[in-house]
C-alpha cells in the first residue's frame, strides 16, 4: 500500500480515504462518494479495530461481508480496497498508541474509556501509510470526528479532514452496521433516538433552553420502550463536548442508548431562536 500511494502521488494525483469497519450501507458509500469527487483516487479501508473495542464489547460477532463489501466499494468507485491484518497493525510486543488529553473524556468516552485512543492509534496509522490528501468521516460519530480534527490540528498532520451528513433510513434512524443486530421490534424502538432528539429540536425552537428539562423529556421518551437501556444523554458545546446547563448558542444533543443487544448512537444539533 505504501509502495503504490507514493507511486500516486508521484503522478501529482490527490488521494481520499474512507477509513470503515465495513459492513457497508449507504452511510458509507456516501463517504465514498464524497471522496470520489474530491479525489484522483479513492482508497476504502475495512479494518475492525481491536484496540477500540473494550472488554465485553462486540469485536468477535462485528458483522462482516467482504465479498460484498468488494463489491459495493467497486461500484461506487473505489480504486483500491485495503484490508489489513489485526496482526499487521498490532503485532506481538505493540505498545504504542495516541491519547488526547479532554475530548475523549466526554459523551461516548466516558462509558467506552479506551475506545478514542483506539480510534486515534489506527487513523493515525492509517495516515501514515497513506498519506491522504483527505479523509471522510461521518457527523453520525460525531465526538470522533471532533477528536481527528483535533488530533490533526495537533500533530500537524498533512491532511484535510472532510465531514459528512449523517445518512438515515425513511423513517429518520441513523444508518448503522450495528442496526442488523435489531430484531423487527426492536427496530420500532430503535425511533426513539431520533423521536428524542427531533423533540428536543421542536422544543429548544419552541423556546425551552434548559438542558436538564430537555434531557429529562428526552428520557422519558426512550424509556416507555422495553428493550432500551440508555448510555447517556447528553447537551453539549459542539466545539469541546462540555456538557452546558442552558442554551445560548448553537448546541450538540447526543445520546447513546442499547437496544436490546446493540449500541445505537445519534446527535442533533440544537438552535435557539434567533441562531443562526
Amino acid at each position: 500500500m505504501i509502495e503504490h500511494l507514493r507511486t500516486v502521488r508521484q503522478s501529482a494525483k490527490t488521494i481520499a480515504l474512507v477509513p470503515t469497519m465495513g459492513y457497508f450501507h449507504a452511510g458509507h458509500l456516501s463517504l465514498m462518494e464524497k471522496g470520489r469527487e474530491l479525489a484522483d483516487h479513492l482508497v476504502v479501508s475495512i479494518f475492525v479495530n481491536p484496540a477500540q473495542f473494550g472488554p465485553g464489547e462486540d469485536l468477535d460477532k462485528y458483522p462482516k461481508d467482504l465479498e460484498r463489501d468488494r463489491e459495493l466499494a467497486e461500484k461506487t468507485g473505489a480504486d483500491i480496497l485495503f484490508t489489513p491484518d489485526a496482526d499487521a497493525f498490532y503485532p506481538h510486543g505493540y505498545e504504542s498508541f495516541v491519547v488526547l488529553e479532554d475530548l475523549p473524556h466526554h459523551l461516548c468516552g466516558i462509558h467506552r474509556p479506551t475506545h478514542f485512543r483506539g480510534v486515534a492509534t489506527v487513523v493515525t496509522k492509517l495516515f501514515n501509510i497513506m498519506a491522504p490528501t483527505f479523509a471522510i468521516f461521518g457527523r453520525k460519530d460525531y465526538q470522533q470526528l471532533m477528536i481527528i480534527r483535533k488530533m490533526v490540528r495537533d500533530l500537524n498532520m498533512p491532511v484535510t479532514i472532510i465531514d459528512a451528513p449523517t445518512i438515515r433510513e425513511p423513517d429518520g434512524l441513523a444508518m448503522s452496521s450495528r442496526n442488523s443486530y435489531l430484531t423487527p421490534a426492536q427496530r420500532v424502538q430503535a425511533l426513539g433516538l431520533i423521536n428524542a432528539l427531533e423533540n428536543a429540536r421542536k422544543q429548544v425552537g419552541d423556546g425551552e433552553l434548559d438542558t436538564k428539562a430537555l434531557i429529562n423529556n428526552a428520557k422519558f421518551l426512550i424509556d416507555s420502550h422495553p428493550d432500551t437501556q440508555i448510555d447517556y444523554i447528553d447537551i453539549c458545546d459542539p466545539e469541546t463536548l462540555e456538557t452546558i446547563d442552558k442554551i445560548e448558542g448553537m448546541a450538540l444533543m447526543a445520546l447513546a442508548v442499547k437496544v436490546g443487544t446493540p449500541r445505537l448512537i445519534d446527535n442533533m444539533m440544537l438552535c435557539p431562536p434567533g441562531i443562526g
